[in-house]
């Protein structure tokens, strides 16, 4: 394959989960090896992801890993992680009652418009108290100094000063141990603690954007894969006000996405998006962190990532063909996948 790049989005426990299905459908199906890829850009979850990969962590080891099955050789058999409480559970400590970031606010006056409603949103937020110790762990187990051995990963988090989006590991960017950088790209405002790097506190890169995709625009990429865990483009539909409301907010994370892979696009790279589709949203749920579908989920993934890697659906205008329904939280128009896998798109150059 030519230069190519993998951008590995947000989506919390389930999401990681959901990128290991879709990692090992990637391999299968475009007969590559993920570490191969020159860039990878990872997210939250997909921070974790990005920096296993890097570290060596085959993909396979990866799903061994997700299973709980031993892991006996490689980097990871001298990892200590459990699934169940390393990341403190489903629901959040109680947060501090003050505001996560004044900073943010009073370092933005006039031009809070011009920043992510996200971004905004997590500064009005509370200071979480949850703790990232764990994640930190596991990383450091990997590399416990330093950066990746693989040069191209970028563990994207957000400066809770100043509302930069901060790209870890890429030229110019703060100095930062590996497992630093992960445990900034995880800091969920008003779940997690933000880290503190450099004298400067961080929080998750979700804060700008679930998927950071136009971060690979600048990397004179031929072929850019995009596993998004928080974007779908067709949709269950659930009952529940609380898997509802993640829906809608889903359908806007997407359009987001989408505008974003044009840029990437527009500077000459074939770009393919996947995500979870009916299927795999019926797995996951409405609670992202529900440690306990992990297993169905990725199973779920293994079947619907590799239809959806091996049949993309093209997209010829973007962002266009998703928008959201108020009624029905569902994108208009034909939906792309009437048989329940992976929501997934493609955009190439015409030839």
């Amino acid at each position: 394959m030519s230069r190519w790049g993998l951008v590995l989005g947000g989506g919390g426990v389930l999401g990681g989960a959901w990128m290991v299905g879709a990692l090992t459908a990637l391999e299968a199906v475009h007969r590559v090896d993920a570490r191969d890829a020159e860039a990878i850009i990872g997210t939250s979850a997909g921070s974790v992801m990005a920096a296993m990969l890097g570290a060596g962590v085959s993909v396979e080891e990866l799903r061994a890993h997700q299973m709980g099955r031993p892991v006996r050789t490689g980097p990871l058999a001298a990892a200590d992680w459990d699934y169940d409480t390393s990341t403190g559970g489903p629901l959040p400590p109680f947060p501090r009652l003050t505001p996560g970031s004044t900073g943010l606010f009073t370092q933005n006056v006039g031009r809070l418009r011009r920043l992510p409603p996200t971004a905004v949103l997590s500064a009005f937020l509370p200071e979480g108290r949850g703790r990232l110790d764990a994640v930190g762990g596991l990383i450091g187990a990997l590399v416990p100094s330093g950066w990746a051995p693989h040069a191209g990963i970028r563990a994207v988090a957000m400066d809770y000063e100043s509302g930069r989006r901060v790209a870890f590991g890429a030229p110019g960017a703060p100095a930062a141990d590996l497992r630093e950088a992960v445990m900034a790209s995880c800091a969920i405002p008003g779940w997690y603690q933000p880290v503190t790097i450099g004298g400067r506190r961080y929080v998750d890169g979700g804060a700008c954007s679930a998927t950071n995709v136009d971060l690979a625009a600048a990397l004179g990429l031929d072929e850019v894969f995009v596993l998004a865990p928080m974007v779908s483009f067709a949709f269950d539909h659930p009952t529940h006000w609380r898997a509802k409301a993640e829906r809608r907010w889903r359908a806007r994370v997407t359009r987001r996405c989408l505008r974003e892979v044009a840029k990437v696009h527009a500077a000459g790279a074939d770009v393919t998006v996947i995500g979870p589709g009916p299927d795999d949203l019926e797995a996951i749920g409405a609670n992202l962190m529900a440690v306990e579908r992990r297993h169905l989920v990725l199973e779920t993934s293994l079947v619907t990532s590799s239809r959806a890697l091996g049949d993309p659906e093209p997209l010829q205008h973007l962002p266009d063909p998703v928008a959201e329904h108020e009624q029905d939280v569902g994108p208009t128009g034909t939906d792309p996948d009437r048989d329940g896998g992976s929501a997934r798109a493609n955009l190439e150059e015409a030839g």
